[in-house]
């Protein structure tokens, strides 16, 4: 039986390969959502970068989203803002939560770091109600940092 670790391992060696074969930030992030999206059922899976006030949508895999974020506001901009990881067990629940699309019920952001400042964020929904926990934020934590947004 593969347990969630063991898709998370497989997961981050597959970012790995990833990173190491391509330069281009871009590519690797789209390639990087693509994998996420076929280890796991999730309902979306992608980044936000940071573009002077506002965080822009980037690669992503799953439905139409919201194409900007403001710092500190809903999951993603409260993230950036704290420069910190974020598990949103009911999204429903989370003040200011911003509703890109009703189908979503929790929600993991990690940022992405660059030279010491937030340089976007990992995005990812679920469909189902209390589906992240410490495993997902270990491993997505994990391959966040394998990542270089430029």
């Amino acid at each position: 039986m593969t347990t969630k670790e063991n898709k998370y391992e497989t997961l981050c060696r597959t970012v790995a390969a990833i990173v190491e074969t391509e330069t281009d930030s871009i590519a690797v992030m789209a390639n990087t959502a693509a994998a996420i999206m076929e280890a796991f059922d999730f309902l979306w899976a992608g980044f936000y970068l940071v573009r002077g006030d506002c965080l822009v949508l980037g690669p992503f895999q799953g439905p139409v989203a919201c194409t900007r974020i403001q710092r500190g506001k809903g999951v993603c901009g409260t993230a950036w803002e704290r420069e910190e990881n974020i598990i949103v067990p009911d999204v429903h629940k989370f003040p200011g939560h911003i509703a890109c699309n009703s189908k979503s019920k929790s929600e993991i952001v990690v940022p992405v770091f660059s030279n010491g400042a937030v340089a976007g964020v990992l995005d990812i929904d679920s469909q189902y109600l209390d589906t992240f926990d410490n495993i997902d934020e270990k491993y997505l934590s994990a391959i966040a940092n394998l990542l270089k947004i430029t």
